[in-house]
């Protein structure tokens, strides 16, 4: 009996001295929700790309979890990118997209305390050109009418790209702008506009206005002011770049820091920390899916443009501005917070 209890004993123990079978990304997916944190209020750009991607990124990602989309609105995206970074669990079940500008808001000392190189980039849907639009009714018609000409503009908080681009081009350019925080989105501002509460806003991508505003362009509701980008959109024919604006050294430098987060317009990014084969899932999920039949189906009927940006890519511009030099930061970050 002693000799049959201490066998059993001995096999007991050298199981347990087996190294445990690693959970696969698979069996960990299965039967799970991934949540989807969407930095704007519902009815927006940012809103629509996120829905749209959450209906077929699911069935790319080993285990085919459900994602659930939330809304997450809240100073100019800030609250979400918050959220993932720091409150969001780091285990992959959560993702989320904020304003293309959100990943360097922390070099301009705008209240972020995150460092936009460690979130897990999963990638951007597109780039994109933001442009500041004026209500046909008021008296700023073109960019020359801008700089000399009184307009209101709405905006949402610190961090949005309303805001940014409405302080940057009234500190860079001494445009008279006066400006209206504290809508939830764009898609309120871009109502407050049609009700004459304010006059435009800057920071509007022409891929929302193509998909949910297309009727303002075929009734000519709206004047296209400038384009926010290095390289014209041939769509937009005449409308000025604004690069093209000055030829003030310093001046270029400021423009071009906010400019380069053109090239990350609806981005999508993870918790830093996350086990990286988890993350390699979901950054190869999202490069799948922008090549989805089903996906650029449904994108090409919303209008939505799919021109992807990778990850990788986006780590590697980050990188960059991350190493612009101080001087230069601190003269950005003062002309968007004044």
């Amino acid at each position: 009996m002693r000799v049959a209890v201490a066998a059993s004993t001995g096999l007991l123990l050298a199981l347990a001295t087996l190294p445990a079978r690693a959970q696969s990304v698979e069996e960990f997916y299965k039967g799970k929700t991934i949540n989807l944190a969407i930095g704007f209020s519902v009815g927006g750009g940012y809103d629509l790309y996120a829905r749209h991607l959450a209906r077929h990124i699911g069935r790319h990602i080993p285990g085919n979890p459900t994602i659930l989309p939330q809304n997450m609105a809240g100073a100019g995206s800030l609250r979400a990118a918050n959220f993932i970074y720091t409150a969001a669990p780091k285990d992959g079940t959560a993702f989320g997209t904020f304003a293309r500008t959100t990943g360097i808001n922390p070099l301009l000392e705008s209240g972020a305390t995150f460092d936009g190189t460690k979130f897990s980039w999963l990638g951007s849907v597109t780039d994109d050109v933001s442009l500041c639009v004026s209500w046909h009714t008021t008296a700023v018609k073109t960019w020359d009418d801008f700089l000399k000409k009184p307009i209101t503009l709405g905006g949402q908080g610190p961090s949005s790209e309303p805001d940014i681009f409405a302080r940057l081009f009234k500190n860079v350019f001494d445009a008279p702008i006066k400006l209206v925080p504290g809508y939830p989105g764009t898609n309120e501002i871009t109502l407050a506009m049609e009700r004459g509460e304010v006059d435009g806003l800057c920071g509007l991508s022409w891929s929302t206005i193509k998909t949910r505003h297309a009727g303002w362009l075929r009734d000519k509701k709206i004047n296209l002011l400038v384009q926010a980008s290095f390289k014209k959109v041939p769509e937009l024919g005449d409308v000025p770049l604004v690069v093209e604006q000055t030829r003030d050294a310093e001046k270029l430098q400021i423009l071009k820091l906010f400019l380069a987060a053109q090239e990350m317009a609806r981005p999508f990014a993870a918790p830093p920390g996350i086990p990286a084969d988890r993350k390699a899932a979901l950054v190869a999920a999202f490069d799948a899916t922008m090549k989805d039949p089903e996906y650029l189906e449904d994108a090409r009927k919303l209008s939505i443009d799919v021109n992807p940006v990778s990850g990788k890519a986006l780590d590697a511009m980050l990188a960059e501005l991350y190493a612009t030099p101080k001087e230069v930061l601190k003269k950005a970050g003062e002309a968007v917070t004044k």
